[in-house]
């Protein structure tokens, strides 16, 4: 059995019209809901040395890709 629990953050307004804006959601129910799934689901926001090495590994390649 799952249980559910509330819980709450404090953004500034700004904060929470550009979360709205990227999930294209009106519903700050929503777009708290869509963010903290893509959290979880993403591959990138597990806290290791891997993680940083592909940002930066995409950094140089971008880099790289803007010098030519």
């Amino acid at each position: 059995m799952v249980k559910i629990v509330h819980a709450q953050t404090v953004l500034t307004e700004d904060e929470l019209a550009a979360l709205k804006k990227k999930c294209n959601e009106s519903s700050t129910k929503e777009a708290l809901s869509m963010a903290v799934q893509h959290y979880l689901e993403c591959q990138y926001t597990d806290i290791d040395d891997q993680m940083w090495t592909k940002k930066l590994e995409k950094v140089v390649q971008k880099k790289k890709q803007n010098k030519v």
